[in-house]
């Protein structure tokens, strides 16, 4: 057999810069590869924030401005609310005032009757186009969700027990709803 010889003992550089610098370069070249993909996501999700964000502050902004929007359009909705019935009923009123006038100097009363009446029915046109109409009191049983009973008195007879007899105020809905409770005589 044969003799074999020994290895020689390789010893570690002992200067110091030479050992740290291969290990230098393989740390900061793989800090590097790894950095490089870390910004670009950053940079990616930094630029979707600010999409998202401006998108979120414009949004915010829009609908502060359709709430300022609404709010404006309904108090002038309520101040001018009246203003389609107003609008009808001054036809109406110009009527009226013809009549005082013609009262003043004529003498045919007939003729002043019919024109009032006239004037009546140009008035309950404009209510019923609103959607105002009267209540129909004769011989109904009393509803106290339509009606208002003032006073009570004996029924003639035994049909009319709970009847409304007799209507001092007409009552009103608008749009099948009460504006106006009639007030009724019932008979008990």
């Amino acid at each position: 057999m044969k003799k074999e010889k020994p290895l020689k003992k390789q010893t570690a550089p002992t200067d110091a810069s030479s050992v740290e610098q291969p290990c230098e370069n393989v740390c900061t070249d793989s800090q590097q590869t790894a950095q490089q993909p870390v910004e670009a996501l950053v940079n990616v999700w930094e630029e979707k924030y600010n999409e998202l964000n401006d998108r979120y502050v414009r949004l915010m902004a829009e609908y502060d401005n359709y709430r300022k929007r609404t709010v404006k359009e309904k108090a002038d909705l309520i101040l001018s609310g009246g203003e389609r019935v107003l609008v009808n009923l001054l036809p109406v009123v110009d009527n009226f005032e013809r009549a005082l006038e013609t009262m003043k100097t004529a003498s045919d009363v007939p003729a002043i009757s019919q024109g009032v009446e006239l004037i009546y029915q140009q008035l309950f046109a404009v209510l019923k186009q609103m959607g105002v109409v009267p209540m129909n009191t004769e011989q109904q049983p009393l509803d106290t969700d339509l009606h208002e009973a003032i006073a009570t008195i004996p029924a003639p007879n035994e049909n009319l027990r709970g009847q409304i007899i007799d209507c001092t105020q007409k009552g009103y809905l608008l749009n099948n709803k009460v504006i106006r409770h009639a007030k009724v005589v019932v008979g008990e």
